[in-house]
């Protein structure tokens, strides 16, 4: 796989996953917590997004069992998708690295040519 960065939705759904497998209503709420509120996924929107995960070969199901008369699946993490989350977290420490740094530099971090 490519190295390319990860649309938030999907970020968000790996490392809910990071920590221990999960079914899709839990992985709804684990999204909402870990965005302090600010990501609440559709029911749509989180199963298009688990199968095109699965067919990436990010995720994987661990488990299925009937609810209520309804199938419900358990995804986990397959090492490619934990690859994929560490490579994409150590990219967004050194960019928040950056912003810190140049933060703590105050104007004096400004390109000459820009004005503040």
């Amino acid at each position: 796989m490519t190295e390319r960065t990860l649309q938030e939705p999907t970020l968000l759904l790996l490392t809910a996953l990071a920590d221990a497998p999960r079914h899709g209503y839990a992985l709804i709420q684990e999204v909402a917590a870990i965005s302090d509120g600010r990501v609440k996924l559709r029911t749509g929107t989180l199963y298009g997004a688990l199968d095109r995960l699965l067919g990436q070969g990010l995720i994987e199901v661990v488990g299925e069992q009937v609810v209520d008369g309804r199938a419900r699946r358990t995804y986990a993490l397959t090492g490619a998708g934990r690859d994929l989350l560490a490579t994409e977290a150590a990219r967004l420490r050194r960019i928040a690295a950056q912003a810190e740094q140049r933060l703590a530099g105050g104007s004096a971090a400004l390109r000459p040519g820009f004005a503040s």
